[in-house]
Order: C-alpha cells, then sequence, then structure tokens
C-alpha cells in the first residue's frame, strides 16, 4: 500500500508525524553544533578577560587582548572540522563482535566508518566556511585564506581519524579500547591549538607540538585565516599534512592487519 492510498486521517497523521521527527532531527543538530562550539569559547573568552582585564596585562606573549579574541572565535570554525569519535565507533564494533559483517565485503570497516560520517562532518565544515566567509565582510580575513584553512583544517580531519583508527585497532589486543582513545583526545585538544594558542608554548618546548600533526588540525588554519602564517608557511604545512595522511594511512594497514588476526568476532 502506498502513502496516497491510506486513510486521509492516516496521511495527516504520518505528515505530522514527519514534520516532529525532521523537526526534531534538527533541533538536535543545530544545539549539538552550537553548545560544542560556544562552550569552550565562553570559557576562553572568561580566562581572556581575567588577564587582561582583571590582571591589567597589555599583552600575553605578544599577543594582545583583540588578537586573542580573534584566535578564539576563529578556531571555533575549524575545532568543529576537527571533531569526530568515530575511533571509538571502530573500537566497539571490534569488542562487540560486529566488525565480522565488513571482512568479506569490498569497502573494510575503516573506511566505512569514514565515509559514513563523511555527509555530516562536509556539513559542519561548508556551514563554518560560509560564517568565515560572511565574517570576511566584516573583519580582516580574506576568502582565499578562508578556502585555505579549511583545506588544511579537512587534512587534518582525516588525519586524526587515521590516527584514531590506528589507535582502535588496540581493542583486538584488549577489550577496551577507551581509554587509550580518550587520552588520544585530551592530548589532541591541548596540542591542537583548540584549549589555547600554541604560542603559548616556551620557545624551549615548541618542538613538542612541532612534531606531531594535531597543530594542523585547529591551530594551523586559524593562524592561516587571521593572516598570521605566510603563504609559504602555508603550503609547506599542506604538504606536511599530505605525508602525515600517506604515513596514517599505512600506519592503519599495519595496526589492523596485525590486529585482525586476534580477531575472534565474539558477539558477531
Amino acid at each position: 500500500m502506498s502513502h496516497t492510498d491510506l486513510p486521509r486521517h492516516w496521511r495527516s497523521a504520518a505528515i505530522i508525524n514527519g514534520f516532529k521527527d525532521t523537526f526534531a532531527y534538527k533541533s538536535e543538530f543545530v544545539l549539538e553544533f552550537f553548545a560544542s562550539a560556544i562552550v569552550p569559547a565562553a570559557i576562553q573568552l572568561l580566562l581572556w578577560y581575567a588577564l587582561f582585564k582583571n590582571g591589567n596585562k597589555p599583552d600575553i606573549a605578544g599577543q594582545s587582548y583583540a588578537d586573542l579574541i580573534a584566535y578564539t572565535w576563529v578556531s571555533i570554525l575549524f575545532s568543529q572540522v576537527r571533531g569526530g569519535n568515530y575511533d571509538f565507533d571502530l573500537a566497539e564494533m571490534i569488542r562487540n563482535g560486529t566488525l565480522s559483517q565488513y571482512l568479506l565485503r569490498p569497502v573494510g570497516a575503516v573506511e566505512f566508518v569514514y565515509f559514513r560520517g563523511l555527509s555530516y562532518k562536509l556539513l559542519i565544515a561548508s556551514m563554518c566556511l560560509c560564517i568565515g566567509i560572511i565574517a570576511s565582510a566584516f573583519t580582516s580575513i580574506t576568502i582565499v585564506r578562508m578556502f585555505g584553512a579549511m583545506f588544511l583544517a579537512f587534512l587534518g580531519n582525516i588525519i586524526a581519524y587515521q590516527l584514531g583508527a590506528a589507535l582502535a585497532a588496540t581493542a583486538f589486543k584488549w577489550e577496551e579500547a577507551y581509554s587509550v582513545l580518550m587520552v588520544k583526545n585530551l592530548v589532541v585538544q591541548f596540542l591542537s591549538g583548540e584549549l589555547v594558542p600554541l604560542y603559548f608554548f616556551p620557545e624551549n618546548y615548541s618542538w613538542i607540538w612541532k612534531i606531531f600533526p594535531f597543530h594542523l588540525y585547529v591551530y594551523g588554519p586559524t593562524q592561516y585565516a587571521l593572516g598570521k602564517m605566510s603563504h609559504e608557511e602555508f603550503f609547506m604545512n599542506c604538504t606536511q599534512g599530505i605525508g602525515w595522511v600517506l604515513f596514517c594511512w599505512f600506519l592503519v594497514h599495519f595496526t589492523w592487519s596485525r590486529g585482525i588476526k586476534n580477531y575472534a568476532s565474539i558477539g558477531g
């Protein structure tokens, strides 16, 4: 029976329920987006206000109050692109045995989980890009830099997923891999520049964040969008990002090919 063959009051109820489900989904999406963006930003803004206004400091690490406010607002756009807990999905698939469904398919579980969430992440990236373009009309941000920064952030998104997938392979050895992934998330939040700008690091210790790709997630795109990074440095970061993507691809292949040997498919 088609939708049009239903009685009129049934059709009306179905349409109303469809609107309710759509509204609920969109409301959840919007609330999740703004909550994950506004709460961290509010904490940073309170910190900058306390340091500069209450502490009467003229600058911190050579950055003015206006510089840090700009960093906070722009970094929000790229921290949303970085996010995603798909590595937890992979660890859960290994733990409960549902990974077995993907072993004989042409697309592996690692690729499937990433592409399943790609449309959502592309939507988020598009929204953030539109916000950045609108902001360029009122700030010093240029549209060209915004597009370049978003490209760099998306390279970071790929690397972030690949590293998470490689760590999720620890679930082949230990049933619970969540602690490893949680520690990874804490390290990433700190070394990506999401919590505080990385130029707060003492010069002697700046090598800590430079040897890892995490700065490509938030700090690098934010600096380029704000004009604090030259075009030459941007292309160097892109080259570094592509190199990390290739390295992480081999890393994922190695960890999963080794880990699958210990897979018992319990519960699959």
